[in-house]
């Protein structure tokens, strides 16, 4: 009974007990549980050890979005999952399903000491200190089909140069009947000269936006995930000319070793049965 108790002292609120504390640790625990007459006595490294077997972390915590799925959002996130679905169908049909996404303001580092490779017994070490010598804005195209990559460094954020980079990226698809262009809302994705330009686009391109704050529909985040472990994390560059120097070297070899499709599962069937639950379990409550 009094484990049953801590657990749920540990799921609600710290203001429901009357603290000001943002959040429960085991030795804020300690006290309350005391306080509170659960148990005479306990010490807050028996409490961690409840809250372990109970598969309860207060010590950690995520963000989320929350995405409004009215009438407009589920029709955006069918017509995306289509062309997932469909991408290699497509494909053979000569038109190709994209992906655009960016990653903005990329630091460029430079470690004070070199880093000390992995030996036997102790993992690879980097020097904590750094020099910043700039930075970028990685603009990156995915062929669904392929996992083949395109990328771009933009020297600002903004749809005056995302504009022409877009232009140059759908240029080197010029030989596709027709291209399915998913991007996320972003500020230089939505504003009225981007939307001009896509407008002019139509209808050999097609444009996709996901719904505000569902930004993971589109598989351009799975390939900066990617493209970045193996390429941008760890990075030490000497300079901001040494990177941009580096980087298309670092595409290629991405395209050529790595790419491929990423298995994405989640289809408009799943999709759907997710709405209903969804609903079911919002009428319940």
């Amino acid at each position: 009974m009094a484990r049953a108790r801590i657990e749920n002292l540990a799921c609600s609120a710290p203001g429901e007990s009357g603290l000001q504390v943002t959040h429960w640790s085991a030795r804020t625990l300690e006290q309350i549980v005391v306080e509170q007459e659960i148990v005479t006595t306990i010490h807050y490294t028996s409490i961690a050890l409840l809250l372990r077997q109970a598969d309860l972390q207060p010590h950690r915590y995520r963000y989320w979005k929350t995405t409004i799925w009215d009438e407009e959002a589920i029709e955006r996130t069918a017509k995306i999952l289509w062309c997932y679905e469909r991408a290699e169908w497509l494909w053979n049909k000569g038109e190709i399903v994209v992906c655009l996404d960016e990653k903005p303001a990329l630091k460029i580092l430079r470690r004070l000491q070199p880093k000390q490779l992995m030996t036997p017994g102790a993992i690879e070490r980097h020097e904590f200190e750094y020099e910043r010598q700039g930075t970028v804005n990685l603009l990156t195209g995915l062929t669904v089909a392929t996992g083949q990559m395109w990328a771009e460094c933009l020297e600002r954020n903004d749809g005056a140069h995302f504009r022409p980079a877009t232009e140059r990226y759908l240029a080197t698809l010029k030989e596709a009947n027709k291209v399915h262009l998913i991007i996320d809302n972003g500020p230089s994705h939505t504003s009225a000269d981007t939307l001009d330009l896509f407008k002019t686009l139509n209808p050999r391109t097609r444009v996709l936006f996901t719904p505000p704050h569902a930004s993971w529909l589109n598989q351009g985040e799975l390939l900066l995930r990617a493209f970045s472990a193996r390429y941008l994390q760890r990075g030490d560059w000497s300079s901001r000319a040494q990177f941009l120097k580096q980087f298309p070297a670092s595409v290629q070899e991405y395209n050529d070793r790595f790419a491929h499709p990423f298995q994405w599962s989640w289809t408009r069937r799943n999709f759907h049965d997710w709405l209903d639950w969804r609903e079911l379990i919002s009428c319940k409550t």
